[in-house]
């Protein structure tokens, strides 16, 4: 099924918060993915091998060797393949920076590999490949047929979201209904998505979780001690430049919380942190 059929069925899934399936088990890595299917003997498969062979050929230098193995396997549908090759491109990472490449990669993997089983290892860069689709739109790539787009935006990370059970997307999802853009703002909604992602470890959403607890607004009670669990949370996940709102974020809260709403606020980390280990 074409990933414009798909699409079809978001409509749903952006309004109505379902049982997300489980996210996958296994990590996958460009080394070969492995198949139990021989009496639990692991083999690597042709097209994997190609994608070792590509990525150690990166990884050494070689960039057009590798280039050309990953494509061979990304042109026989191989979803790893597909997606490093479209980061390289978004990235610049050993190749000229391409967009239109980017996207016409993150593109493919969409529509052949929609419907995969969210458990399966490949599962994570299907997800990740709406994430970016979803981004591209949201600005457009200049110069291209790829306009800016925000209800196609919305539609790929409601998908990613909702089917994948996607942290990155579910934090994409939010920021759209926090901000108004193409859909209407919903700040209760939005707040149903980053607890979703905030609770999976994305230092993002548990910022602007935290941000809008501590607050509280538009139908949201305060809750200032909690708000500030999240955010100390992201403000110890926060690492570079592009995350100084968080750390923002996370001070002003500090400044402005009492003593009481502090203390609190340790209790209830020393309660997820138990949880989580």
């Amino acid at each position: 099924m074409r990933i414009s059929d798909r699409l079809a069925l978001i409509a749903v899934a952006a309004t109505v918060l379902m049982p997300l399936p489980a996210v996958w088990s296994q990590a996958f890595a460009f080394d070969g993915t492995t198949d139990s299917g021989n009496g639990g003997i692991s083999t690597p498969r042709p097209l994997d091998e190609a994608v070792r062979f590509g990525t150690q050929a990166l990884r050494s230098g070689e960039t057009e060797k590798g280039i050309d193995s990953l494509r061979y396997a990304a042109d026989q549908g191989h979803a790893g393949a597909q997606w490093k090759l479209g980061r390289m491109y978004a990235e610049g990472e050993g190749v000229e920076r391409n967009d239109i490449k980017a996207f016409e990669y993150f593109t493919q993997i969409a529509n052949m590999h929609a419907d995969d089983n969210p458990s399966t290892p490949q599962a994570r860069f299907v997800a990740d490949a709406f994430v970016a689709l979803g981004n591209y739109y949201l600005i457009g790539i200049p110069n291209s047929k790829v306009r800016r787009d925000p209800n196609r935006a919305r539609d790929m990370f409601a998908y990613a979201a909702s089917y994948f059970g996607d942290s990155e997307a579910q934090y994409h999802l939010a920021r759209l209904y926090i901000d108004g853009v193409g859909v209407n703002r919903d700040l209760r909604f939005a707040a149903r998505w980053l607890g979703l992602a905030a609770h999976k470890g994305q230092y993002q959403a548990q910022a602007a979780l935290g941000g809008l607890l501590f607050k509280g607004d538009d139908g949201i009670p305060r809750q200032a001690a909690r708000g500030l669990m999240w955010l100390t949370l992201a403000r110890d996940a926060a690492a570079g430049p592009s995350d100084k709102w968080v750390v923002d974020l996370y001070d002003d809260a500090f400044a402005n919380a009492t003593p009481d709403e502090r203390s609190m606020a340790l209790v209830y980390l020393e309660q997820y942190m138990k949880v989580e280990r």
